[in-house]
């Protein structure tokens, strides 16, 4: 862990194109050497992802199984009891995650009843010593605010895509909208998580163009999410071609290389992913992954955590 250089937070699309486009050796090999000398190399945090409120959002992505527009077999769930998001988190600190994501499929917060809940998860959680998320849509600074004051750690509001192809994709809400949020997000002190997906039928310059919003942030996320296209039946985008493995290896490169400090999260789509693949993209900087109970993330497959761990061991990876 030596050999650190200042952060930048002036990066081009050229410049981070040109890291992109490297052969593909040279670009892991470059990566590797900087996740190295900011991290431990042999080192992955376990994060588990519950939701706590499935199904019924009114907005359009045309990714998510949870919009309630689309026909899927997904079903629509109330908030779950703070007795049993917190007999999850427990179960996910005994498994060996250090950090528990509670997800509802909500636009925005409304300062209701349900964030007063959602209130009291957060400090449930944190009295478990886990680093504590959320993501639970839009949100404003004054809610912000109170999910700080109740000891959330860090709150995930992913960019999606480029803000170029981001109408594409979504039409409920504004790519101005989710960079709101992060501000808010940053202003009452709470970390950012934020990250993208691949294979939504973007292009290149458009996977660039949103790490390269990231990277040139006043402050990078602390987390950056690299997801895969989970192809939902149902949803616009269920017939889209599997995420090529190199594109994503050379996603979480060049996040790696932009933004040295940061945790690089393989998220979604691992499930369509080999173990060789999911090394490839430890080896590239990636130092973080998703877990889920029942071997879901949200609402689509994942490995589970028995799974997981036996990887992690034949890799010679050990548990953050």
């Amino acid at each position: 862990m030596t050999n650190r250089e200042e952060l930048r937070h002036d990066w081009t699309k050229e410049d981070l194109l040109a890291i992109y486009n490297k052969p593909l050796l040279q670009l892991v090999y470059e990566a590797a050497g900087i996740h190295r000398a900011w991290h431990k190399a042999d080192e992955i945090q376990l994060s588990t992802l519950l939701s706590v409120k499935t199904g019924g959002c009114p907005e359009d992505c045309s990714y998510c199984g949870q919009a309630a527009r689309y026909h899927t077999d997904i079903k629509v769930q109330d908030l779950l009891p703070k007795e049993t998001v917190l007999a999850h988190a427990k179960k996910a600190k005994e498994n060996g995650s250090s950090r528990f994501c509670m997800a509802a499929a909500w636009r925005e917060v409304r300062d209701n009843r349900d964030f007063d809940s959602i209130i009291e998860m957060v400090k449930g959680v944190n009295k478990l010593g886990l680093e504590v998320c959320c993501t639970l849509g839009m949100l404003t600074e004054n809610q912000a605010k109170r999910l700080k004051e109740a000891g959330l750690y860090a709150y995930n509001h992913n960019l999606d895509t480029s803000a170029e192809y981001y109408e594409k994709i979504i039409s409920t809400r504004k790519f101005d909208n989710r960079i709101n949020t992060i501000n808010n997000v940053r202003k009452a002190g709470i970390t950012v998580c934020s990250g993208g997906i691949i294979g939504l039928g973007e292009s290149k310059e458009d996977r660039i163009s949103m790490l390269l919003t990231l990277a040139n942030m006043e402050k990078h996320p602390e987390s950056v999410p690299i997801n895969a296209l989970a192809r939902v039946k149902g949803t616009p985008l269920q017939n889209n071609p599997k995420a090529d493995i190199w594109d994503m290896v050379r996603m979480v490169a060049t996040a790696r290389i932009a933004m040295p400090d940061t945790m690089i999260r393989l998220s979604a789509g691992r499930m369509d992913m080999t173990e060789p693949e999911q090394a490839w993209c430890f080896m590239a900087g990636a130092n973080s992954i998703f877990s889920g109970e029942r071997e879901t993330l949200l609402v689509t497959p994942n490995p589970g955590i028995s799974e997981d761990l036996q990887m992690l061991q034949n890799l010679g990876l050990k548990l953050l």
